[in-house]
């Protein structure tokens, strides 16, 4: 009888440290966490065993874990295994295992669209334009893109042989080539154009970031740079502590950078200017849009506050939450929001939205909310950006914040016309078929050398071998909607050739001619000598601009 009291009393006292686990039948759906935890082992064994098909606990156990991440709503919080901690591990680092090239499928064929510099590839010889049409001996006639590349990319030192097909050459040619470390630069080779004007983008924030911008702003400063545009556009981010390093480059000692905000244990913290500035007198322009995200809005947002370049383009993407990566073990991390950023002059940088999907719009409809039909007229979407709440810089102008960085100069690119539009809606799925007549035209221009110089025009000739090839396609567009359509293909079959017969760099000279942010930055800077001189011109050009700020 004693024996028997003393299994009660121990139960009881069991019971009582662990919330009553034992003494309970049920579980309520809201009890504390010992109880919580007592219903999710109950649940999991149900299911391990009743379920109507089988599930191994290995397998339940990852299904909660990723349930729990995906409860919190948030979707930069994520489990990362495989090829997804692989992709990120490239992307941050710019580093992987391959030949170093540039691809893209046209016409049915994986096409180079550029070697990249001092690669397995551009030592080889393969030039842009090349068809690619076998690797190992295997036809990579459609070949999806990822395809191509989990095929050419491998470790470094392993061998591969691609056969490929020439603009010009008849027969097909056989490059044995050995894999090796490829580092992809977030800094490409800048452009100098007329009046000193330098033009560099940046794009991710990478490891090497901040470094790579620093070489290259030397070397285009040796070369003649007076001012420069700095290109943010599409830049989604990355690397904290290198959007803080690249800051540092054009700031003087002291200035606050950033500063995160969080729960946890040093995830509040400021980050300040280590260094004083290499080119206090370079005039700069950053150019940012809704693709400007992340460590890309931290740089943005820390030269506007401290007034030291004038930022030009749409309103950015609005992501102001600092992920830490926490590894699991071999192949597996977690990355999880542990803040949020704040610009110098405390703007917050994440945009207020639902989910990813919802700031993506937001983002797209700031863009270009005054020029897309049926959208806000231009009074209507200045107001929404007045209606933001008020911050200062440094010189005491004043900068909207509400998520994202709006711009000092508010320039929307350019959209389609009404007839334009037509002939895109016309088009329809046959979007592939078009880049193909496109590229198949440009690749005929390298053979036959019928283009000498990258200043070209385009001919109504060559834009009606666009039509001609788009029928052979079986794509059935009316001849009266393809010409009301005539300067948008003009435009772009012009960058296709220039592109392929002439290379990136030709490519890139005639885009920016036609593009209004690429134009304005360039009109600014023309005219001022020094940081100060932009400042006042922005000022006095931006004057519709201005009234949103």
């Amino acid at each position: 009888m004693k024996q028997r009291w003393g299994v009660i009393g121990l139960v009881a006292v069991i019971s009582f440290l662990s919330g009553g686990w034992l003494l309970q039948r049920g579980v309520a759906s809201d009890g504390n966490v010992y109880q919580q935890a007592r219903l999710f082992d109950d649940v999991l064994g149900h299911v391990s065993t009743y379920y109507v098909d089988s599930i191994g606990e290995t397998d339940l156990y990852q299904k909660a874990t990723r349930g729990m991440l995906e409860q919190l709503k948030d979707p930069y919080s994520v489990l990362l295994t495989g090829d997804d901690y692989k992709s990120l591990t490239e992307q941050t680092s710019g580093n992987y295992a391959g030949l170093g090239i540039q691809i893209d499928v046209r016409d049915g064929w994986i096409t180079v669209v550029a070697p990249l510099p001092e690669t397995p590839a551009e030592r080889a010889g393969i030039e842009t334009g090349d068809q690619i049409i076998e690797v190992d001996g295997k036809s990579t006639e459609g070949w999806k893109n990822d395809e191509a590349v989990k095929a050419l990319r491998g470790d470094p030192g392993s061998k591969v042989v691609i056969t490929i097909r020439r603009a010009g050459i008849t027969d097909p040619i056989k490059y044995r080539l050995t894999r090796a470390q490829i580092h992809m630069r977030s800094v490409p080779p800048g452009t100098l154009f007329d009046s000193g004007v330098g033009y560099i983008s940046l794009n991710p924030v990478s490891e090497t970031s901040a470094e790579e911008l620093r070489q290259e702003i030397a070397a285009m400063k040796a070369k003649g740079m007076k001012s420069l545009i700095m290109d943010l556009r599409g830049n989604p981010g990355g690397l904290l502590d290198q959007g803080v390093k690249v800051a540092d480059l054009f700031l003087d000692s002291r200035q606050e950078i950033v500063s995160t905000r969080g729960r946890a244990r040093g995830s509040t913290k400021e980050f300040y200017d280590e260094a004083r500035q290499a080119w206090p007198d370079l005039p700069i322009v950053v150019l940012v849009n809704d693709g400007t995200a992340s460590a890309a809005e931290i740089i943005a947002g820390a030269l506007q506050d401290h007034d030291r370049a004038v930022v030009v383009g749409a309103p950015t993407f609005g992501k102001g939450l600092v992920q830490t990566l926490f590894p699991l073990g071999e192949g597996i991390a977690l990355k999880l929001t542990t803040a949020r950023w704040y610009t110098p002059s405390g703007r917050t940088i994440q945009r207020i939205a639902k989910d990813e999907e919802d700031q993506a719009a937001q983002a797209a409809m700031a863009a270009i909310a005054d020029t897309v039909p049926g959208a806000p007229d231009k009074e209507s979407s200045d107001s929404a950006l007045r209606e933001r709440p008020i911050f200062h810089t440094d010189a005491g102008r004043v900068v909207r914040g509400g998520g994202g960085i709006v711009p000092d100069l508010v320039v929307r690119p350019d959209t389609l016309t009404v007839p334009e539009r037509e002939f895109a809606k016309a088009l329809g799925n046959a979007l592939p078929q078009y880049r193909d007549a496109l590229t198949s035209i440009a690749l005929e221009a390298k053979k036959t050398h019928g283009v000498k110089s990258e200043s070209f025009k385009v001919t109504p000739q060559m834009r009606q071998q666009v039509y001609e090839r788009l029928s052979t396609r079986d794509v059935k567009v009316s001849l009266s909607i393809f010409n009301g359509a005539g300067p948008l293909i003009d435009e772009q079959l012009g960058y296709e050739v220039a592109r392929y017969v002439f290379g990136r760099p030709a490519e890139f000279r005639r885009r920016a001619t036609n593009d209004l942010q690429m134009q304005t930055a360039m009109g600014l800077l023309r005219k001022a000598q020094t940081p100060k001189e932009l400042l006042g011109l922005a000022r006095t050009n931006g004057s519709a601009a201005t009234a949103q700020n």
